[in-house]
Parts: structure tokens; sequence; C-alpha cells
């Protein structure tokens, strides 16, 4: 006899292969009503022998509510897909089959909807199972939505579920050069959510640099979050359109959009700001909560101060103000966000050349250091060795920006009028602990702080016009990365050297190799002496004259391998050493033990949206659960 799985598949097959020949009867099922279609027949493509039948099952349960699981998200194409199979159009007697097509385009559009709900894909939408080729003359179930999609962004506010699903949708839309991924998560497990934007996406391409944009870190300041959503969705549209500029932009640029930093506070913030607008409120605060992370930590204040440690030991001859280790003493005496975590690792595994955190409050530019070279005053003039570098890149955004660099441009209550709406962060207030001290003192990016304007969380009608005063200033500031040398640090016999240091004369900064030996160093136009340097290998200099009209210049090293003596005054200086230590006492190690049955078997709680099933008595859909 045969197996009941085997024995139904053999069956369904057989009814599958077989000339479709029905009675067609009028489309009676309320959750159907919409399709391009008036007559349907069973039994069904999946086997469903009656209209009584399939209103009793688990399939048609879940197109009446699946709507509301995905928070409105892929309406109604899941829907219509799905009543393309559990009620298909038949005409002349005859079952019409969904088109293959229609249902890859959906799966790849909206799936990602389903594993944040953790639902498996439908067994009843199987794309080669229950759906044909063009040739077998299939019909397209979403033919009239196809004129009614709008692709124009919308300028509203959108929720954290909302925001994933445009970044997603934005990211299959232009698959060919855009992908989503998870940095880590928040305290409260919602996904740290980045857009990337590359002619080769998932991929360091060579000498292609790479820039980071991060909004929402503090998360009442929710307008940087709104514009790098909109930056995503414009990115996509505009490359499809043909735009040259963006086509440019994103060919010989690895872009990533991180639009919220701080999906908690931002919720916080969201929910205080609907209960202010609530006409019934007589309590019209102007604070807003939210700022911290649901830890109530400060975000921009909790990174390692490595900006201390460079004060501290710029008496030694040799010391280098880069690549700096994180100290032991912050992962024992501090309280580490698992945003501030998700970042710092991130910043480690890209090498990115320039970055910009979107905040709000003010409106200028305000670049490092932050901490005051002194510590009694807060605010002191603390520049980097790389001041002239990060005047042009603040430079850059704020000259492009409708208003922030005009004189009369009304401030928020701090005075850059004269200094064309940029400052150095320490000399406005000092702080410690901050991320753009800590890019440009651990890694090889230079980030700019990004005060887009007064109002924190401005109203709805202002964020079209707020696009419009930020968009060239963003596409300027993904330019600015192409600018100075690049080039490849090799070994004779043409390997790239990874972890080489890249020293200008005159600049006590120096910038690292990338894994394949590649690498980007921002200069001004002028005559520079470059030298390459790795431990093993000979020194090489270079005398080079970059002209003001050459935006990058190509400079490569070839390093010849010979022993070398390291020097004392350097390697002494104490967990210099000690760069590679990341997370050592292992506190975000994520425990996974998991429970077991008595079979041995790995017993896991069902989700949330089970008991819209597991209630009615109805056979348990077991095909929902992930892993089954």
């Amino acid at each position: 006899m045969l197996n009941p799985t085997v024995c139904d598949t053999f069956f369904l097959n057989a009814f599958l292969s077989l000339p479709s020949l029905a009675q067609c009867m009028e489309m009676v099922l309320g959750y159907c009503q919409d399709v391009p279609y008036s007559h349907t027949t069973f039994p069904n493509i999946v086997g469903h022998r009656s209209r009584q039948d399939l209103e009793m099952g688990a399939e048609y349960l879940l197109l009446s509510v699946i709507h509301g699981l995905l928070n409105g998200e892929c309406s109604p194409d899941i829907r219509l897909l799905g009543c393309s199979v559990l009620a298909p159009r038949c005409q002349d007697n005859k079952l019409m089959k969904p088109c293959r097509s229609s249902c890859e385009m959906v799966k790849k559009s909206c799936i990602h909807a389903f594993e944040a709900i953790q639902m498996a894909w439908p067994y009843f939408l199987d794309c080669d199972r229950f759906f044909v080729g063009d040739e077998e003359g299939c019909y397209d179930p979403l033919s009239e939505l196809r004129g009614k999609s709008c692709e124009e962004i919308k300028f509203t506010y959108h929720t954290n579920s909302q925001m994933y699903g445009i970044l997603k949708k934005t990211a299959s839309k232009c698959s060919h050069i855009s992908q989503t991924y998870s940095i880590g998560r928040s305290v409260e497990g919602k996904d740290l959510l980045a857009i990337e934007f590359s002619d080769n996406p998932g991929q360091h391409d060579l000498l292609e640099p790479e820039i980071k944009l991060i909004g929402n870190m503090h998360g009442n300041e929710v307008l940087g979050r709104q514009l790098l959503i909109y930056l995503a969705q414009y990115l996509c549209s505009e490359y499809l359109l043909g735009n040259e500029r963006i086509q440019t932009v994103i060919n010989t640029t690895r872009i990533h959009i991180l639009p919220s930093m701080n999906p908690d506070g931002y919720e916080i913030a969201a929910s205080e700001v609907a209960d202010r607008n609530d006409p019934e409120n007589i309590y019209q605060e102007v604070n807003i909560f939210g700022r911290a992370n649901a830890q109530n930590l400060d975000l921009n204040r909790n990174f390692p101060d490595l900006t201390s440690i460079f004060y501290n030991r710029r008496r030694f001859r040799h010391f280098r103000s880069d690549h700096i280790p994180i100290p032991e003493s912050y992962w024992l005496n501090k309280v580490v966000a698992p945003e501030t975590y998700a970042v710092m690792k991130w910043i480690r595994s890209f090498p990115f050349v320039i970055s910009a955190s979107l905040h709000g409050g003010e409106l200028v530019i305000s670049y490092p250091f932050d901490l005051s070279r002194h510590p009694q005053e807060d605010r002191m003039y603390s520049p980097t060795p790389d001041e002239q570098i990060f005047r042009q890149l603040a430079r850059t955004y704020a000259d492009a920006h409708a208003t922030m660099s005009n004189n009369d441009t009304e401030r928020c209550g701090a005075s850059f009028a004269n200094k064309g709406g940029i400052t150095n962060g320490a000399q406005w207030y000092s702080f410690a602990g901050g991320m753009s001290d800590f890019n440009y003192l651990h890694s090889n990016c230079y980030e700019i702080t990004v005060e887009l304007g007064c109002d924190k969380f401005p109203s709805e009608m202002e964020l079209y016009p707020e696009w419009l005063r930020n968009k060239e200033a963003l596409l300027s500031l993904m330019e600015f990365v192409h600018r100075g040398i690049k080039g490849i640090v090799k070994d004779e016999h043409g390997n790239g050297i990874k972890g080489a240091t890249i020293s200008v004369r005159g600049m006590r900064h120096d910038i690292t190799s990338a894994e394949d030996g590649d690498y980007w160093r921002l200069l001004n136009p002028g005559v520079h002496i470059v030298t390459a340097a790795a431990s093993g290998y000979s020194k090489v200099s270079k005398r080079i004259h970059l002209p003001r009209k050459t935006l990058v210049g190509r400079v490569d090293f070839v390093l010849k391998k010979v022993p070398r003596a390291p020097s004392l005054d350097y390697f002494n200086i104490p967990e210099l050493d000690n760069y590679e230590r990341f997370d050592p006492f292992n506190q975000f190690e994520q425990s996974s033990q998991r429970e077991l049955g008595e079979n041995g078997e790995e017993r896991t709680e069902k989700p949330w949206w089970w008991a819209y099933f597991s209630q009615l008595g109805i056979s348990a859909p077991t095909w929902l659960l992930r892993n089954y």
C-alpha cells in the first residue's frame, strides 16, 4: 500500500496533468470578489472539492487575515494570488491556471514580510507546483493592479514595520543594484536594517570606495530617518529611469544606508507625538521622549572614548592617531548598548571612507573632535590632524543645502551664521563617547554629524520641503568620496597586502589598506609625500602632485619583502597591538540553548499568529511553521 503522503502527491500530480475540464460556477467567495474574473470551479488546483470544503480550510482563513498579519504589506497582491489557486479562473468550462511569473514577482517582493513574522511561504503559493508558464496559456491574476501601483515617494512618517517593508521592496525592485541586510538588533529585538546600493551588491569591488549614512541615532530626532528612506527610494527609481548622475554614483560607489539606529526610541517618540497631537490632550510638552534607547542609554555617548587616549598619548613620538584599540576597561566598566555594539562591528567589517550621522535640534554640520582637548573647557576648538579634510567635507554638505550656509538663516539658539553652517564639535560643546570620534580614531572612516534643523520631529507637511532642501546635499556628500588618492598596495608577486599603512608627511593620521590591498586617502589638492609600509616589507615613498581639477588620483605601491625589526618606541605603547580584540569577554555571544522534548526533538514556542488557526478547531496548518 502506498504511503498516504506519496498517494496524495500521486493523485494531485495526476489531477494537475489532466486536461482541465470543469463546470464553471459563479464566484461567491467573499475574500475573492475582486479577482479579474467572475467564474470559478471545483475541485480547485490544490484539491478542495467544494466551496464549503475550501471555506473550512486553513488556506482560505489565511487569505482572510493576511492583511492584518502583514500590517497591510503586499495587499491585495497576496490575497489575489491565493484566490487564483484556491478559486481558479474558469472559462468555457475549462480551468485556467495562473502565471508562474506573477507568483515569482510577488514572492520576491513579499517573502521578507512572512519572514518578519516567522511564517513560512504558504505551500499553495508554490510557484513551480501550482502555476504555469506563459506558453501553457496562463493568465495574470494581478492584471488589474498593474497600472495602479504608485511608485512615487510618499512623504509621510513610517512605522518601523513600514520602514522595513519599504527598504525591502526597494531592494527587490532594484535587485541588480541593491540588497538589504541586518547589522544587528535593538534592545527590544528590532532589526537594525540597512540597504546597500552598488553595481555589485553584496561584494566589495576593488578600488570602489564605501560610504555609510546613519539616521535616527537619537530616537526622537526623526527627520534624518525619513530622508534616508526617501533617499533609498530615490536612488532606485532614478537609476531605473536612466539618471546618469545617479547611475555614475552607484556604479562607482558602494553606499550603505541605515535609516534607524534606534528603532526602539523612535517608537516612544512617535507614540508621544501622536498623544501630543490628540485634541483632547491639554498637556502640550515641548520636549519629546525617546532620545535614548530602551536601556535609557544615549547612543552618542556610548562608544569607547578613544579621544582621551589620543590626547593622553600625544607625547609618544610615533604614536598613531588611527586604529586605536578599544580598551578592555570599556567592556568591563560600561553598559554597552546592543545598537552601539552592532554599529562598531559594522564599522570594523567594511572599509568605509566617509560617513554622515543625521540628527536634529540645530542647523549645522559638526565635525571631530567632539571631545575638548582640555578637560576643564566645554567649548574649545579641538581639531583632528585632518582638520582641513573635515572642513571640506562639512562644507560640501552645508553649501549644497538650501539654507544651511546662509548668514541670514534663522538658527536654533547657537550662532553659526559667521561660520557658514559648520563647526568643530568640541568648540560647539564637548562630550565623550561619540560615534564620529570613534569612527576617526578606530577606523579609516571620516564621519560628520549633520544637524538638520531646529524641530526634531517636524510635522508631516514639512517632510517634502526638507527633502528638497537636503537632496542635493546628500548626493554631493556621496560624490565627495571620490577625492584625494586611491590605489593598491601589492607585494612583488602582485598580491594585495592587507593592513598596509598609508601615511602623508605632515599629517599624523594614517589609513590602512583593505582586504585586497586597496586603499582610499582623502586629500586636498597640492603636493604630498605619501608612504606605504607594512610589517615585513620595505617602505616606499612617492611625491605626488594632486591638481585642483583632478578629483581622485591613482597611486599604487609595490613593497618588497624584507626582515624588519619593529620600532620599540612604536610597539611599547600599551594596548596598541590589541586592535583585533573585540568583545573579549563575549558579552554579546547569543545563547542558543534550546529545549528538547522527550524524544530529543527541538521544542520551539509557536509564533503569536498561531492562535488565529488553533482556536478554530481546523486542521493545524503546520505548513506555515518555518523549519517544520
